[in-house]
């Protein structure tokens, strides 16, 4: 009697181990991204830094990716060189980079003669954040790199499977480390300032490395299993020619325009949101990052029921036009509510509207991708599709620094000094919020048109079966 073999993904019990050993990684990773957003008024105070600064420290971990081009080179390399060889790669960027960027706001840094060279130039921005910029530009590296690698990761074990409910749930875990940061974070920050929080930020990096290191274990059983080769050579074969193809798609255009103006009202919001809600409510820091801490986990409780919702039932397109529409809400009602309207049952409800907006796009858009994209340069429109999105992550947060620090005139001079009464207006910075929501409901739209035009199938399930 013929045997048949199956190979490791065939496995529910492998598939999902792989998926929790990825997902705790980015647990980690997104614990880091934001460690530093509760902190801003103790970043202004104890270390001299506007909110301008704390806007280009937001910026900062996008910088590389963007101008040196290499989340594109990182999609390249992942086409090239394989999942495991570029998630080790990223997880070794992630470390190195958090390191510097916690090496920089330690006594040991500001009585170096680096922080004198550094003070020399650029006089307006302290040493302490140019060097914090740099190692969060290398995270910043690592970190887009990883998720690029763990978007591919999860196709390859779950296409015509559970994909979306397998991306669903990895989001959710990584959003359970933003909800971790703002509970965690202000407590490490009460017991040793600023740089204990970073130190506990880069230890949970370390650990991630880890589960990344023995996950690459079970990806080589797998590719021994389906036959794939385990060496270094190419995992698909992928020509540099093809990124043009991707350009030249117009659902990828469509997807990836999308991309960049939603995700530009949340990721930099929640390096700000923190402060928002302290100045408008009048509450403490740490009172105002336990309150946000609910927003992403409302993401992460809904997002693998919408995940398995579109491997069932479909309607990707439709419901990334739904969640433009609740995150162009949300963002209106936190700038039109005056304050003395602004209840802490207001502040609740918007940042559950958000949330579900947070859970809506990402877990219809990303499982959308293999849909417009051919498999042999998956890695490369992801790589794209992470740039630009890149684009808008460096130029937001300074803007919104900007922004903030102009509306309100001699606020952050004061606060710098020392004043603890005066607080800031966050009126204009919503209304930016709010106007990448509704350039994102318009692209959402367009991309309805573009799948029914070009037949791509964004509203069918995704499940083979």
């Amino acid at each position: 009697m013929e045997k048949i073999r199956k190979s490791l993904r065939e496995s529910t019990v492998a598939r999902w181990i792989a998926l929790a050993l990825i997902s705790l990684t980015m647990f980690f990773a997104y614990f880091f991204v934001d460690v530093a957003a509760p902190l801003q008024s103790l970043l202004e105070r104890n270390h001299g830094w506007s909110p301008e600064t704390f806007g280009m420290l937001g910026g900062s971990e996008f910088f590389l990716n963007v101008f040196a081009f290499f989340l594109i080179l990182s999609g390249i390399i992942l086409d090239k060189m394989g999942i495991r060889f570029t998630m080790i790669t990223s997880g070794l960027a992630m470390v190195i980079g958090g390191a510097l960027k916690y090496f920089a706001l330690t006594e040991s840094f500001a009585a170096s003669g680096l922080s004198g060279w550094l003070d020399s130039f650029w006089v307006a921005v302290p040493a302490s954040a140019k060097l914090a910029f740099f190692g969060f530009a290398i995270f910043g590296v690592g970190v887009e790199m990883a998720g690029i690698t763990v978007s591919k990761t999860i196709v390859k074990w779950f296409k015509g499977k559970e994909l979306a409910l397998a991306m669903g749930l990895e989001m959710a875990v990584a959003r359970l480390g933003v909800f971790a940061v703002f509970r965690l974070s202000p407590i490490f920050a009460e017991k040793g300032g600023v740089p204990n929080s970073i130190f506990w930020g880069v230890a949970f990096l370390l650990v991630g490395f880890l589960l990344f290191f023995v996950y690459t274990f079970m990806d080589r059983q797998l590719d021994k299993e389906i036959g794939e080769d385990t060496s270094s050579e190419p995992e698909e074969s992928f020509r540099i020619s093809d990124i043009l193809l991707i350009l030249k798609n117009p659902g990828f255009l469509a997807i990836a325009s999308l991309c960049v103006l939603f995700y530009s009202a949340i990721f930099p919001f929640q390096k700000f949101a923190t402060d928002m809600l302290a100045s408008k409510l009048d509450i403490s820091i740490k009172d105002a990052a336990a309150m946000f801490s609910y927003f992403p986990i409302g993401a992460m409780v809904l997002t693998p029921f919408i995940g398995a919702f579109l491997d069932k039932r479909g309607l990707g397109a439709t419901m990334m036009l739904y969640g433009a529409i609740l995150l162009t809400v949300s963002h209106l009602i936190f700038a039109l509510v005056p304050a003395h309207a602004f209840t802490p049952f207001i502040a609740y409800a918007t940042i559950v509207i958000l949330g579900l907006a947070f859970s809506l796009v990402p877990a219809s858009m990303w499982p959308s991708i293999p849909k417009i994209v051919e498999d042999r340069f998956l890695g490369s429109a992801y790589g794209l599709t992470f740039w630009i999105q890149n684009i808008g992550l460096l130029a937001v947060p300074i803007l919104i620094g900007w922004s903030l620090e102009t509306a309100n005139p001699g606020v952050a001079e004061a606060i710098r000094a020392g004043e603890t009464a005066l607080k800031y207006d966050y009126t204009v910075p919503e209304l930016i919020f709010a106007g990448f929501g509704i350039l994102a409901m318009i692209m959402s739209v367009v991309l309805i048109r573009v799948d029914r035009k070009k037949g791509f199938g964004l509203d069918m399930p995704n499940k083979a079966d």
